[in-house]
């Protein structure tokens, strides 16, 4: 199977610059509002806050050689609606839940927030140019989540700041924190789910590809339900090395094209 390089790619290091030039955008708003004390710049500085490190991480991973067909609209739109759409059925299927069981455990939480970001993934795999490319699996997948995990983190940014009445060093905080953990948290999880669910499509909707989607599915949600219950530095980490392993894995093998015809999934080849 052959690839054509997505036209989005600039180069190998172009996310070297989208994170730099992030950076230093983030920065001149920050100093700029501590000078100013004008409130206008806070919804510059969570958006910049929140954004770039995802963006980064997707640019390096559409940067990867993989055999995918995806232009810069396709993986800006996943992003969006992926971000907007998760965390809208996440939300509303928690509260439902909340409602509904008066409280709600972190694995029902992990259960559907793995399943929410994989609805706009899953809806393109029914346009069949999308579909052709195993890798388009993988980069759509990092694109959807780096979307979620850019809006969760503004809204917790938000909520920090009405919390903490105005404290930029704590929003600045959790910023910092959960850019760093994006990219082997919600990006890396729904990167390996949408690339198993492109492998099951691949080969003709199979049981025993079903059986490779569903192990990558529950991984997904044990890293997530571990991530979201146990909490502190070294647990972030590790998962995080776990996460971040298993997606290189699999986009390594998938930059293979012959080789990525006959690989199961990561989850099951550990």
């Amino acid at each position: 199977m052959t690839g054509v390089q997505a036209p989005a790619r600039v180069g190998r290091w172009a996310w070297v610059v989208v994170l730099v030039v992030g950076i230093v955008l983030f920065e001149l708003v920050r100093r700029t509002l501590i000078a100013t004390l004008n409130p206008n710049f806070v919804p510059s500085l969570i958006l910049l806050g929140a954004a770039v490190v995802p963006a980064a991480f997707l640019t390096f991973i559409a940067g990867r050689r993989l055999p995918t067909d995806l232009g810069a609209n396709a993986l800006a739109l996943t992003a969006l609606l992926g971000g907007v759409i998760g965390t809208v059925v996440a939300g509303t299927l928690e509260f439902d839940a909340l409602q509904r069981l008066g409280g709600l455990p972190m694995l029902f939480v992990a259960l559907i927030e793995e399943a929410a970001k994989l609805v706009v993934p899953a809806a393109l795999l029914l346009v069949p140019r999308y579909r052709r490319m195993p890798a388009n699996g993988l980069v759509l997948g990092v694109a959807s989540g780096a979307g979620f995990a850019a809006l969760e983190t503004m809204g917790y940014a938000l909520t920090i700041l009405i919390q903490t009445r105005g404290n930029i060093t704590a929003v600045d905080g959790t910023l910092v924190l959960r850019g760093l953990l994006a990219p082997a948290a919600h990006m890396a999880w729904t990167g390996l789910t949408a690339a198993a669910l492109w492998r099951w499509a691949e080969r003709g909707w199979s049981g025993r590809a079903f059986g490779g989607f569903v192990l990558t599915y529950v991984v997904a949600v044990v890293l997530h339900t571990i991530w979201d219950s146990v909490g502190g530095l070294a647990v972030y980490v590790v998962l995080a090395i776990v996460a971040f392993v298993l997606l290189l894995v699999v986009a390594h093998r998938l930059s293979h094209p012959a080789a990525a015809r006959h690989t199961a999934t990561a989850p099951a080849a550990t």
